[in-house]
């Protein structure tokens, strides 16, 4: 221990290299000695009742610290079962998914980056407990740990949905929510590469979140069926040869769990062309794409399509920067709503920023 009664660094990595084989829910059972006086030391827990959750809690927060859009956080999350949904898987997968975000096998992710993991999550763990900070009040350990925030200041506001923008002449909604998050949008488009293989359902990205969304048969050791990747897989299995894309073709699937969100469609959009270890967007692509979404709906209004929402396509890893995304989607939203005004059209977008470049006005929270 050291003065500050906060363990070495070494106990601590020690610790967390058993929890990573026991996973999150072997807190319960036992708050190893390091962990417990970090967890008390920091605030995250109050006493022995809920020393466990607050442990978890603790681990999130610093998981958090070092990126979910970093490589190191990334995988922090995938080895201890942080993301939704995988807190109760099994040691392997928990290691199998972490390996393919180094893109790498299992075997040389536990020879190699996972020693390295687990020492940058040591290291914050420790620094969330040594940096100074008004904490806000815990709640349970069914998720991430809210944002703190100084005494006194008002509560984040929710996400706007449902703002009114447009898109050149033409008006279009704009929500500034997650997409995978709405709710009574016939069709939602996806961004993808040219050849048609999903985002890893960990990353932060659109393809990643709607395949994620879109699990159906969800059960105690997983999902059963990934229903986008495995409908995309099939289309092209029944056309051999047919990769890689044309960028701006789509290809349609089936919403999977989406479905209870209102859900009926979803639309591949395949963009982004593999570029050493990133990818390019033409920013002309995103109007072949967009004027191929609302002709595959038109083929499909028999069906009662009525509205589709689309992302920033090829922002984000895709490499555009969000104002070209944007004036790319409008002017190619305009020119489909000119010759067919009878579709709702919906953008969805993360960034409240981003309201602005469809002319829609993000109230102020209060306090702001």
């Amino acid at each position: 221990m050291n003065p500050d009664g906060l363990p070495d660094r070494a106990d601590l990595e020690r610790e967390l290299r058993n929890l990573r084989r026991g996973g999150l829910p072997a807190l319960q059972s036992l708050v190893p000695r390091g962990l417990r006086a970090v967890t008390l030391h920091a605030g995250y827990a109050e006493g022995e009742d809920d020393l466990a959750d607050g442990a978890e809690r603790l681990v999130r927060a610093a998981a958090e610290r070092l990126g979910t859009d970093d490589l190191i956080g990334r995988a922090a999350q995938c080895t201890f079962g942080l993301l939704p949904g995988h807190r109760g898987d099994p040691a392997a997968d928990r290691r199998r998914a972490a390996a393919q975000v180094y893109g790498v096998s299992d075997e040389r992710y536990r020879h190699s980056q996972e020693r390295r993991v687990v020492e940058q999550l040591a290291g914050a763990i420790l620094a969330e407990a040594r940096e100074p900070a008004v904490r806000a009040p815990r709640p349970a350990a069914s998720g991430p740990r809210p944002a703190v925030r100084p005494a006194g200041a008002p509560p984040a506001p929710a996400p706007y949905t449902g703002l009114p923008g447009r898109a050149g002449s033409r008006p279009v909604t704009v929500h500034v929510s997650p997409i995978e998050l709405l709710r009574d949008v016939d069709v939602v488009v996806s961004s993808e590469n040219v050849h048609l293989e999903m985002s890893k359902s960990f990353r932060p990205t659109v393809s990643g979140a709607l395949r994620r969304a879109a699990v159906v048969d969800r059960g105690p050791e997983g999902p059963a069926t990934d229903v986008l990747a495995e409908e995309l897989a099939a289309w092209v299995r029944a056309r051999p040869g047919v990769l890689p894309l044309r960028p701006g073709t789509v290809v349609p699937t089936g919403p999977g769990a989406l479905a209870e969100r209102g859900v009926r469609r979803v639309y591949h959009a395949a963009l982004a062309i593999p570029d050493g270890l990133g990818y390019r967007v033409d920013p002309q692509d995103i109007a072949t794409a967009v004027a191929a979404c609302f002709a595959r709906a038109r083929q499909e209004r028999a069906a009662g399509l009525r509205s589709i929402c689309f992302p920033l396509l090829g922002a984000g890893r895709g490499g555009l920067d969000r104002r070209t995304s944007a004036e790319w989607l409008r002017w190619s939203i305009e020119d489909a709503l000119t010759a067919d005004p009878h579709w709702s059209v919906h953008i969805a977008t993360r960034y409240p920023e981003a309201a602005s470049l469809f002319d829609a006005k993000v109230p102020q929270a209060p306090g702001a």
